[in-house]
């Protein structure tokens, strides 16, 4: 374990700590820590900051209650930045958004990277706008009944899929159901980090299950 003398922080006695949820990874913010907003946070196990344009100690979550507990905190190669993995309450940022990082510069026409996160907010955007000729703007329309029988074509695919041993085809039948799925979570309002935070809560219990076994 890196002991905090380790840590370089700059000439205002600073270093730069990037906060991410420990259960999606998204990125939540940027704040800086002194070595004292440091100490609190590792003895209280809460995010505590240090505010630049209030030149003070500022614990996250204070007045507003989104506080942020810690899972761990690892230095960067060169110990002068931290990054710390929070289970949060709330969102990040005090304009609202659940991270301070929305507002995009830049992206690539040829690199754009896939994310579920991406899907599921196309879908909600299918949903929420809609579109002339769109199979997802369809199903949104055709309501919640539509939609669980589309996923439970898509369970049925699968299973023949899958039975049949043919791994190509299994592939491609799961894509189609977790499509579907996620059409249904959005119609009934749950997230990919709901169900995110439900397996991460069963892989904890599931991990202390086989520590009894074992002892």
């Amino acid at each position: 374990m890196l002991n905090i003398e380790e840590l370089r922080f700059d000439d205002k006695g600073l270093i730069p700590a990037v906060v991410v949820d420990s259960v999606s990874k998204k990125v939540l913010m940027l704040a800086y820590m002194n070595r004292e907003s440091l100490e609190i946070s590792m003895r209280e196990g809460r995010t505590c900051f240090w505010s630049r344009s209030r030149q003070e100690l500022w614990r996250k979550g204070g007045t507003s209650g989104n506080v942020q507990e810690i899972v761990d905190i690892t230095a960067d190669c060169d110990r002068d930045t931290l990054l710390l993995q929070v289970k949060k309450a709330g969102p990040a940022c005090h304009l609202g958004n659940d991270s301070c990082f929305v507002d995009k510069v830049f992206e690539s026409e040829t690199l754009q990277s896939f994310s579920t996160d991406r899907l599921y907010e196309l879908i909600s955007g299918r949903k929420t706008e809609g579109k002339d000729g769109s199979y997802t703007t369809y199903l949104f329309e055709k309501g919640i009944d539509k939609i669980l029988k589309k996923v439970g074509e898509e369970c049925t695919e699968v299973i023949i899929a899958a039975k049949g041993g043919d791994r190509a085809e299994t592939i491609y039948e799961v894509a189609d159901l977790y499509y579907h799925v996620m059409v249904m979570m959005v119609e009934l309002g749950i997230s990919n980090e709901d169900i995110t935070e439900e397996l991460a809560s069963r892989h904890v219990i599931d991990k202390k299950v086989k520590q009894e076994k074992m002892v």
